[in-house]
């Protein structure tokens, strides 16, 4: 640093960057989720890194900063090659990541959480020296903060503030931001001036978004990632949306399955101006409307993060609607319990499968029939039928391949997610339900078990199950579905007919949150 602080020396020189790097998880993915990933970042420049979810930008992020160890490829900073085993490692040779979901403690001040992560051999942390310093470094980025405010207490844009300080208060020359914008909006502009100016200083920032306008505003280059490949690199002065779209989701038409028309006019699921706040108490849902016949699909494409999970979870009975109406065949189920939504025919497989989908202490087969307890012919009176619990467990797991040792003796805890999804898509679909909420309903699976679950789907709907379908595999939904919505901050942008649906303005959409003009 100069005499001001400033990082001015070496200003466009490659200052962090990665070869072909690689990354596995072994006995959880069957392929790289990164696939010798080449990408570097200049002193005093913002590269993007752009892609859609699971694309496999945090996973990079990770590596980079010493949060995961590569299966492969080699790390340079400033040209040497470096060894990054832990996230100390990363701060060790001067790089600082900013994390999408925020790693602070609540109850906590900025300067205690702050202290948190300064060694010291007493636990005597220095907070006089802490909150100086905090007050400094707010002044010098712009980013105020009130180094004595419990984090509880914050915005959600003073939160992220609060976490880069907490980052910057250890000198990094490189600074790796997560989706920074997903939990703010009004401070996104606020945000971009700070790092174009931290830029300027001689940083260098690698910008993680899956949004294009922000990309092609704060970048000085985009470099695109799909899959787990680097689809390459622009600079943002001589790129496009159109270019980018075709990048991040490639130019191929998805095949559509084929089907008859839908045989009814009688709805099943009706959704009226629906409106939820977020775990965060933010506007989640914004006058969302929609409607499902018998025997239809209606997919959900866009960004996880955009109002999807809570229109499930409310749909659900799992999340309070604040204004609105979810009427099922018929009938007002608004904030109705889980309950009754189940009895009302709906089935629900959740986003999040071990939290929500299982109870993970409980046997296979006790997981099997939880929902049918009380139902003949698994029970009674009081009495539970265990000879038919176990034949119909059994089936279950016979027919959606799930490998399990013992029905009565496995816990569902030590299985893999790919078998637990089997076994919630096998308890929640055969019944023929009347109404299917599937939240990522192919997450975790192999090749066969995907071509096989859509397979699944597409009997239901002849069957006349209405299916509401939300998904970020693009692919998935325009494969099933009969009409696509597109989801953006909370709200319904878009509605295409699913067999005349075009991948790139579908993309398009997704990635702007509008259609092109």
């Amino acid at each position: 640093m100069n005499e001001k602080g400033n990082l001015v020396d070496g200003k466009d020189s490659i200052i962090l960057e990665g070869k072909s790097l690689c990354k596995g998880f072994p006995g959880v993915w069957e392929h790289l989720i990164l696939d010798h990933i080449d990408i570097d970042v200049k002193a005093g420049e913002i590269h993007t890194l752009l892609g859609e979810n699971g694309a496999g930008k945090t996973v990079i992020a990770n590596c980079l900063s010493g949060f995961y160890i590569l299966s492969e490829g080699q790390i340079y900073v400033k040209g040497k090659p470096v060894t990054l085993k832990s996230p100390r490692d990363g701060i060790r040779h001067g790089i600082g990541m900013v994390h999408q979901e925020l790693a602070l403690v609540k109850p906590f001040t900025v300067a205690q959480n702050i202290a948190l992560g300064i060694p010291s051999s007493d636990l005597a942390f220095p907070l006089p020296e802490v909150e100086e310093r905090v007050r400094k470094l707010s002044e010098k980025y712009g980013l105020y903060i009130d180094p004595r405010a419990r984090i509880e207490d914050l915005s959600a844009g003073e939160q992220q503030r609060a976490e880069i300080i907490k980052v910057l208060y250890h000198d990094p020359e490189i600074l790796i931001l997560d989706e920074p914008t997903s939990l703010i909006s009004t401070d996104a502009e606020h945000l971009f001036g700070v790092l174009n100016s931290m830029a300027e200083m001689g940083y260098g920032i690698l910008f993680i978004t899956h949004k294009i306008e922000e990309a092609l505003e704060v970048g000085d280059r985009v470099t695109v990632l799909r899959l787990g490949k680097t689809m390459g690199t622009r600079e943002t002065a001589r790129t496009d949306k159109t270019e980018l779209v075709k990048l991040m989701f490639g130019e191929h038409t998805p095949v559509h399955l084929e089907r008859q028309p839908v045989k009814s006019e009688r709805l099943a699921l009706e959704v009226k101006n629906l409106e939820a706040l977020s775990a965060n108490k933010e506007p989640a849902l914004q006058g969302v409307s929609f409607t499902i016949r018998e025997g239809e699909i209606l997919g959900f494409a866009g960004v996880s993060g955009n109002g999807q999970s809570e229109l499930a979870q409310v749909i659900t009975g799992l999340r309070r609607a604040t204004k609105g109406q979810v009427i099922i065949q018929g009938e007002d189920h608004t904030n109705h319990k889980p309950g009754q939504i189940i009895k009302a025919g709906v089935a629900h497989i959740p986003e999040k499968r071990r939290e929500m989908g299982v109870v993970e202490p409980m046997t296979v087969a006790e997981n099997v029939f939880l929902k049918d307890i009380r139902l003949p012919p698994f029970s009674k009176g009081s009495f539970l039928n265990v000879s038919q619990i176990t034949a119909h467990a059994q089936e279950i797991v016979s027919r959606f391949g799930a490998l399990v040792s013992d029905l009565w003796k496995s816990q569902t805890r030590i299985l893999s997610g790919g078998n637990i999804q089997r076994l919630i898509l096998g308890r929640e679909t055969w019944r023929t339900p009347k109404c299917v909420v599937a939240v990522y309903p192919t997450h975790g699976l192999d090749a066969k078990a995907i071509d096989r679950t859509l397979e699944l789907f597409m009997r239901l709907r002849e069957a006349g199950s209405a299916i509401l379908l939300i998904s970020e595999d693009l692919d998935e939904i325009m494969a099933l579905s009969d009409r696509i919505a597109v989801m953006s901050q909370g709200k319904i942008v878009g509605m295409f007919d699913g067999s005349a649906a075009k991948r790139e303005e579908i993309g398009l959409m997704i990635a702007t949150g509008a259609p092109e003009t």
